[in-house]
């Protein structure tokens, strides 16, 4: 039997990168899968189309997760949609990284409003229907930097570590009603975003690892699948490293 087969999946953030190789795990084992991201482009278009050949129900969704009211409204329609939500993956994310003395409030503002402020958005519009169903798990992604900080990612750092005490915090609160929270903490992830580092910098990053290389979407994926399902039934407010070894 597949691991999700007959539940229905909120997964944010998901047109490419980690967000996208969650969706198509969850899907690849039976899940309902309604995604979202900023703009209803060619990336949404394409992971929707990816997901659909994997023979489930899939939909991607235009939403601003930094927006409150944005995201009950989204929330409610895919709840229409799909007529429940057993999952929610709150993956959406950006950087504006730099040192705190040129840090300005934008940056600042920007990280927290797209990192934590939508993890409690869509946590927040999720829990109903969570509730009523008396069932859930709720993943969220941080970050090894949200454990260990780093130099010249104040605000990334901030809002990564501000997730794991959201999350261990909806861990107490939604447990006896049978909801989960946990988080996973990725390392060095190879995505879009790593990409743009210099190689120089990036061979350095790997070096620092114990494993010597950096982590993939999948790998990242294969942990939120666990997190999903009922394989992790009594795993509750915790946070799961994917890291290589790389923070301990």
């Amino acid at each position: 039997m597949l691991l999700l087969e007959g539940k229905t999946a909120i997964v944010t953030g998901a047109s490419r990168g980690i967000g996208k190789a969650i969706a198509l795990k969850f899907a690849a084992q039976g899940c309902q899968v309604a995604f979202t991201d900023l703009f209803r482009d060619e990336n949404m278009i394409q992971t929707e189309n990816e997901l659909l050949a994997l023979g489930v129900k899939a939909k991607g969704y235009a939403s601003n997760a930094a927006d409150f009211g944005d995201t009950d409204r989204v929330v409610a329609e895919i709840v229409a949609d799909f007529g429940a939500a057993d999952i929610l993956v709150n993956n959406a994310g950006i950087t504006k990284d730099t040192l705190l003395m040129r840090m300005t409030e934008e940056q600042w503002d920007a990280v927290i409003n797209v990192n934590l402020k939508s993890v409690f958005n869509f946590t927040k519009a999720v829990q109903k229907t969570m509730l009523k169903q008396r069932a859930g798990s709720i993943i969220n992604m941080s970050s090894v930097v949200g454990v260990s900080g780093n130099a010249g990612q104040a605000n990334y750092s901030a809002s990564k570590a501000g997730i794991i005490g959201f999350t261990k915090s909806v861990a107490r609160e939604l447990g006896s009603r049978g909801i989960r929270s946990n988080a996973i903490a990725p390392g060095f992830i190879i995505t879009e975003m790593t990409a743009k580092i210099p190689e120089e910098a990036r061979k350095a990053w790997e070096e620092s690892i114990p494993m010597k290389r950096g982590g993939t979407p999948e790998e990242v994926a294969n942990v939120a699948l666990f997190l999903a399902s009922d394989l992790s039934s009594y795993v509750s407010g915790q946070v799961l490293s994917v890291c290589g070894a790389m923070k301990t």
